[in-house]
């Protein structure tokens, strides 16, 4: 199964379910829909690839139970108890601690893993030239000390919870400031000394010592704490008792601890976040993207949309040659540049110029024939990697056998598919022959995957819709 990615979040008639939604009716309805969060580990961007903790997790987790993944992102933790609760959403998979607060509102899957919450506290100035004992006589590491202290958390987080439980445990005030910034940005407030202190889960404050090594995290504040995801209480525990199932397997194998790993234990993650094409600080995808938003523009192209074409085409290299000799990054055949009049191997510039000329020559197959836009934008995907003539084939194979030769899911792709057998490819509707449509299938559904995540990072003031 593969993952579809929402941009915001979706109302509730859009989902077209009951707020007591279960595991048979998500399978109905072919795609669970979660809220998580996204930072430098949970969900994000990262050279053009969707990554993350959570969005890998909840992959495996839907193509486990035979579904698709349709994921809301929301770093409100107010906003995203509401998703759920309200039903638009049916699991909450962020880093969720379990206490018996948040039991009273939600149910909770079993730990997905267990963390302890840190101080996040700035190292004092010229750290690097002084003794571990100088810097902990300069630092925080008696939790009386946070006695009149004041200590940013994000709101309704279960580091305010914990703080208003510490601060009882110490006879004392702590001065508890619940802001609306997730933890990673009270993190970076604490590095840039925007302010002095805040509180958040060990693993994450880890991954954050990476990029920002004058902060100090070792400071506990809280004992181990289980972490897990969150359901809906009204519903029948079927999906609950699926994921636990599920859970209580996969996290013996070797494929979660090479993921908790890739996230929580990487020495490259400041590399990550550090690079020009970390999506969630600085908006780029790959080093075209200049040459991707003028070219997208000529063609009326959401440039997200065709930055996903690319990266599927070539990974943003733009030296790639294919068996075939498609080159570049749009993976152009020679032969379509000559017709073109460019010569494609001459430039980036050149070979995404010819690329975007052949998708114009694909609309003006297609414009006519197909009302919808969302569904024409799939019929051209197809055809820039099967070619126009199959994809027409598939459409005259639809109409003669009583399908919608103008939809694309579970018509017009179902008889791409069907090409490759004799009984149609030797069809006297069929012009150009046997197909094999699987490949071409999976370009259009991860080009628009793809897309979906690219809407949840990077702005555009035109965005289209091609769900």
């Amino acid at each position: 199964m593969t993952a579809s990615i929402s941009k915001k979040p979706v109302s509730s008639e859009d989902i077209g379910a009951p707020v007591n939604i279960d595991l048979d009716s998500i399978r109905s309805r072919g795609k669970l829909i979660a809220v998580t969060d996204y930072n430098s580990t949970n969900y994000f961007i990262y050279r053009g690839e969707p990554m993350g903790f959570h969005y890998e997790l909840l992959t495996a987790f839907a193509d486990y139970i035979g579904v698709d993944l349709e994921m809301i992102t929301e770093n409100h933790l107010e906003n995203a108890f509401d998703l759920l609760n309200e039903g638009k959403a049916d699991m909450l998979a962020i880093g969720l601690t379990i206490n018996a607060t948040r039991k009273n509102d939600i149910l909770f899957s079993d730990p997905i893993y267990e963390t302890r919450q840190v101080l996040v506290q700035r190292k004092p100035p010229q750290w690097q030239f002084m003794t571990q004992d100088n810097i902990n006589r300069k630092l925080i590491r008696n939790q009386l000390d946070l006695a009149g202290k004041t200590v940013f958390v994000q709101e309704r987080s279960s580091h305010s919870e914990r703080l208003h439980s510490l601060a009882r445990e110490i006879g004392d005030s702590i001065i508890i400031v619940e802001a609306p910034s997730d933890a990673e940005k009270l993190i970076q407030y604490v590095a840039d000394g925007d302010i002095d202190y805040t509180v958040c889960d060990e693993n994450i404050a880890k991954v954050n010592a990476t990029y920002y090594p004058h902060i100090d995290i070792k400071t506990p504040v809280s004992f181990p704490q289980n972490i897990a995801w969150g359901l809906r209480k009204n519903n029948s525990g079927m999906l609950l008792k699926e994921l636990n199932h599920w859970l209580a397997s996969y996290k013996k194998t070797g494929d979660y601890a090479l993921l908790y790993a890739k996230y929580f234990r990487n020495t490259r993650s400041s590399r990550i976040v550090k690079s020009d094409y970390y999506a969630l600080y600085t908006g780029r995808i790959s080093r075209w993207d200049d040459m991707i938003k003028s070219a997208s523009s000529d063609i009326n192209w959401d440039w997200r949309l065709l930055a996903s074409l690319i990266y599927q085409e070539s990974r943003f290299n733009p030296d790639v040659r294919s068996w075939a000799g498609a080159y570049g990054l749009m993976q152009v055949m020679p032969g379509t540049g000559k017709r073109l009049g460019i010569d494609i191997t001459l430039s980036p510039a050149n070979n995404i110029k010819a690329g975007t000329l052949y998708l114009e020559k694909l609309h003006s197959v297609f414009d006519p024939k197909i009302e919808d836009e969302a569904e024409r934008m799939k019929f051209i995907l197809a055809s820039y990697n099967a070619g126009p003539g199959h994809v027409l084939d598939a459409m005259r194979l639809a109409e003669k056998y009583g399908m919608d030769p103008h939809k694309w899911e579970g018509n017009v792709e179902f008889w791409l598919t069907k090409k490759s057998e004799p009984v149609y490819y030797n069809d006297p509707v069929v012009r150009s022959g046997y197909f094999k449509g699987t490949e071409s299938i999976n370009f259009v559904i991860e080009i628009l995957e793809r897309f979906e995540h690219y809407k949840n990072f990077i702005p555009e003031h035109i965005s289209q819709n091609y769900n």
